[in-house]
């Protein structure tokens, strides 16, 4: 688990997708790679994945919850944990954008995953007009260094730097 000041991060688990799914709206999407899962057994097929690659250690993604009351607020990821520079991602449900909680999560997974894994920056990709998630990649640090087209967006790419130890 890892805590911040106001959030509790939990590996996914199988009791944590109605919540996820019902949060996975087109306007919430829209500057994600993904579309929303058509159904709920659909987001099933994708989950059960998730736990798969969280067993092996090869991809994390973590509930968020809300210290206070537990609300689900949304997932994180550590991907590609292999690579020297795995890649960070986010989403918080859409009434709790603009509370800081975004940048939270991202900076205790950035921090989680420099403390346990052999890495030397991270990736963070955004959708070039998601003004609010390339606040978060500032925040930390993070410089864009690649530029991509995506079906969905054109996409600027970020490094982020290790998080020094003693930043939780």
């Amino acid at each position: 688990m890892i805590q911040t000041a106001r959030l509790s991060l939990r590996p996914f688990a199988a009791a944590d997708a109605n919540e996820a799914f019902a949060c996975m709206t087109p306007t919430l999407t829209r500057y994600m790679a993904f579309e929303p899962p058509a159904s709920a057994a659909v987001f099933e097929l994708i989950w059960r994945q998730w736990l798969w690659k969280i067993a092996e250690g090869s991809d994390f993604v973590f509930t968020i919850r809300r210290l206070a009351d537990g609300q689900f607020m949304g997932l994180a990821g550590l991907h590609r944990t292999a690579e020297p520079e795995p890649e960070l991602g986010i989403w918080i449900r859409e009434d709790a954008h603009g509370q800081g909680y975004g940048g939270e999560a991202v900076a205790a997974v950035a921090s989680w995953g420099a403390q346990r894994l052999p890495v030397a920056a991270f990736i963070y990709p955004v959708a070039e007009e998601n003004h609010a998630s390339r606040r978060i990649a500032q925040a930390l640090g993070g410089t864009v260094f690649a530029s991509e087209s995506t079906p969905k967006y054109q996409a600027v790419i970020y490094r982020i730097p290790r998080p020094e130890p003693h930043q939780e």
